[in-house]
């Protein structure tokens, strides 16, 4: 097992040596996506640093449960409690039920996460799933001496728990200018202090996700979901919190605040948060018309980008950035990725055609012990990448004569690159599939010429039809069956 991983810990603000509360076991919770809309970039960078790190920490021999929760209620449009609900304003929209938007876009945000090649969580609990273990927290912040009802809505008392807790203690906020500086927000006087936080909120006659509780008919504050759900699947103290560093200031601190006023302890010990996306020098956001989708990337229907990038052009440019620095998009960035992962697989698609001598003039025990002290360093991705390319080096140069492997030292570059190409980095050969899918395809139009010679009429539209709903559209013509993507 690993005992020499480094990370960075948000909480004391510097890197730490990684030790679990109960290893081999970890337990590691990361804020899953809003369901409301399609995922956009942002959320993807998070969700595949953190697989990327699921991925090392399994690979270091630890057995690890990996929470990331899907939030399909409660989620205002502002962070302190103001504005309307996500889902019904979306719902209103598209003329659907609510949990309708959730579906679709849940299959969505699966279907990006899938191309992205990440692996599933152990477990992807809802909001909407665990309103009984959300209520019972409530009670227990309530009786606890934080937290206070008021008409049906129920509030965190943050200068009361300030008074034995650090409120801040994830981002070392000034507790007084913060005070000072937040606005009364209208019809919201109600509060005790200017801080606190909604923890259940009472619904309106025409809400459409509402449930029943103590306080009344409503539905859960934005921030006692991930509390309640990491506690139930991880126990009130486990390993790693993770997520966007667009959450620390409000939805962790919250996390943290509320997880104290029940247990009187940390919720996590490491506090680990991605950094946020730019384009061209330009932070990347709706209101600047500079933010695209993963499938716009993919397809190259955006009007800022020059053509479309496969997913895996676009993983191997996000994995060449530290997780904790800006990511900046422009097409040169993209197209330089681009060329760099095929260089990437056009080596290891040689491996297999290496010839071998009695000796070698390369080290790879040396080489991989570099790999895995790039990870070992707060899951540093780009040296990883770096060193990678030394592996390439070797390849091409045993590929081209100019330099020796042994059989022994062979098998060890293949174990090398399989694992942290491909086990730990989540990449994979677009170009070998593609050359996979096509082989497929001209073997199910084979069949299908033999069925018409057959006059099997009923198996060979069955065969046509089965591929156009799989997205493949058949054409007839003298020179024979060709095919396209409909």
């Amino acid at each position: 097992m690993n005992t020499g991983l480094q990370l960075y810990n948000t909480l004391s603000r510097k890197k730490e040596l990684f030790q679990p509360l109960n290893a081999p076991n970890v337990g590691m919770y990361v804020c899953g996506p809003t369901v409301y809309s399609d995922v956009h970039l942002g959320n993807c960078r998070t969700f595949m640093s953190f697989d990327l790190i699921f991925r090392y920490l399994k690979y270091s021999g630890y057995k690890v449960r990996y929470v990331r929760n899907i939030t399909d209620a409660g989620h205002l449009e502002g962070d302190r409690d103001e504005g309307d609900d996500k889902f019904a304003k979306r719902a209103k929209l598209e003329q659907l039920e609510p949990m309708e938007i959730v579906q679709k876009y849940t299959l969505g945000f699966h279907d990006v996460m899938r191309m992205l090649n990440t692996l599933s969580p152990s477990i992807e609990p809802t909001a909407t799933g665990h309103i009984i273990e959300q209520i019972e927290m409530i009670k227990v912040i309530i009786a606890n001496g934080y937290g206070y009802e008021i008409d049906g809505n129920v509030y965190f008392d943050v200068e009361k728990y300030s008074e034995k807790y650090n409120y801040t203690i994830l981002t070392n906020r000034n507790l007084e200018d913060m005070l000072a500086n937040t606005r009364e927000l209208g019809g919201q006087n109600e509060k005790r202090g200017r801080l606190d936080f909604a923890l259940w909120i009472k619904a309106k006659p025409e809400t459409l996700m509402q449930w029943q509780s103590p306080w009344g008919m409503g539905f859960p504050g934005w921030h006692i979901e991930c509390s309640a759900m990491s506690a139930k699947y991880l126990g009130a103290e486990f390993d790693i919190h993770g997520g966007g560093m667009d959450l620390a200031a409000t939805h962790h601190t919250n996390e943290i605040a509320q997880s104290e006023a029940c247990s009187h302890h940390q919720p996590a010990r490491y506090w680990m948060h991605t950094n946020m996306l730019t384009v061209n020098g330009t932070r990347m956001s709706k209101s600047a018309g500079n933010g695209f989708l993963p499938l716009e990337l993919f397809t190259g229907d955006h009007p800022l980008l020059k053509k479309g990038y496969s997913p895996m052009t676009v993983k191997f440019f996000m994995l060449q950035a530290h997780y904790r620095s800006t990511l900046d998009f422009s097409n040169e960035a993209l197209e330089a990725s681009e060329k760099g992962f095929r260089r990437l697989m056009a080596a290891v698609n040689l491996l297999d055609k290496l010839s071998v001598s009695d000796q070698s003039d390369f080290g790879i025990d040396a080489l991989k012990e570099k790999c895995v002290n790039a990870m070992n360093d707060d899951f540093n991705s780009p040296v990883l990448i770096a060193e990678l390319f030394e592996a390439v080096r070797i390849i091409n140069t045993v590929y081209d004569g100019k330099g020796k492997i042994s059989a022994e030292s062979l098998e060890k570059l293949k174990q090398l690159i399989n694992d942290f190409v491909f086990d730990i980095l989540g990449l994979k050969d677009e170009e070998t599939r593609n050359l996979e899918m096509n082989s497929v395809l001209e073997m199910v139009i084979e069949l299908r010429k033999e069925a018409k010679e057959n006059k099997d009429y009923a198996t060979s539209d069955k065969i046509r039809i089965g591929l156009q709903e799989l997205g493949i559209q058949l054409k007839d013509g003298k020179e024979g069956t060709t095919w396209s993507k409909a």
